[in-house]
C-alpha cells in the first residue's frame, strides 16, 4: 500500500485513482473513456464503468 493511496479507500470497495504520465493508453481500454479538463488537470473519465478513472499532471 503507498501513502498517498486513503487505507479507507479499500475498505469501501472504492477505487482510487491512477495517476499517470501519459494517458493515451488509458483512453483506449474502454469505449466509454473521455478526456476532460478541470482545473489544469486532464482527467479520464467514463460514466458507464466507474472504475476506469486517471488524472496527469
Amino acid at each position: 500500500m503507498f501513502p498517498e493511496e486513503d487505507p479507507a479507500a479499500f475498505d469501501l470497495g472504492r477505487h482510487v485513482m491512477k495517476i499517470k504520465n501519459s494517458l493515451k493508453s488509458l483512453i483506449k481500454r474502454h469505449r466509454g473513456n473521455r478526456v476532460v479538463r478541470r482545473k489544469g488537470r486532464i482527467y479520464v473519465i467514463n460514466k458507464q464503468n466507474r472504475r476506469f478513472k486517471a488524472r496527469q499532471g
